[in-house]
């Protein structure tokens, strides 16, 4: 059954992560998991941390959004055994490559809250997107 929009939003912001996607100039759709935070009012972060091993913080994603703002996060709940707990929730989203300050601050302790990793908000980057849309599909 299809979603409301406010129990699609209840949904991603009680999920614990996604995959989000974003476009590549020459080869399309680059679809990577992350972890990410929401606000009430639709602001949403996918944090670049210094937690995870990477050979740089300057990762492809940023640079797809600086060719094209436009991103999508997809967040899931998969059950093997009982097909009636499914349900599926899609954010469109839209990089903000120069977030408000108080909307960093709410959307770092949001993250810091959430994931003890994060605790000392380890954090190279926020990429700050604002919900455009949100759908969603629940088998219950």
């Amino acid at each position: 059954m299809r979603l409301t929009a406010d129990d699609a939003l209840a949904r991603l912001a009680g999920h614990d992560h996604g995959v989000l996607s974003t476009l590549h100039p020459d080869r399309g759709v680059d679809a990577v998991p992350c972890v990410y935070a929401i606000t009430a009012d639709g602001f949403l972060d996918i944090p670049i941390d210094t937690v995870k091993p990477k050979s740089s913080t300057r990762l492809q994603r940023t640079l797809n959004l600086a060719f094209d703002p436009r991103a999508t996060l997809l967040a899931d709940h998969w059950d093997r055994h009982d097909w009636s707990r499914l349900w599926w929730v899609r954010a469109e989203l839209r990089w903000q490559p120069e977030p408000p300050a108080d909307v960093v601050a709410t959307l770092t302790e949001l993250l810091t809250q959430r994931y003890t990793q994060y605790e000392n908000a380890p954090f190279a980057e926020l990429l700050v997107l604002q919900v455009q849309a949100i759908s969603g599909w629940s088998a219950a």
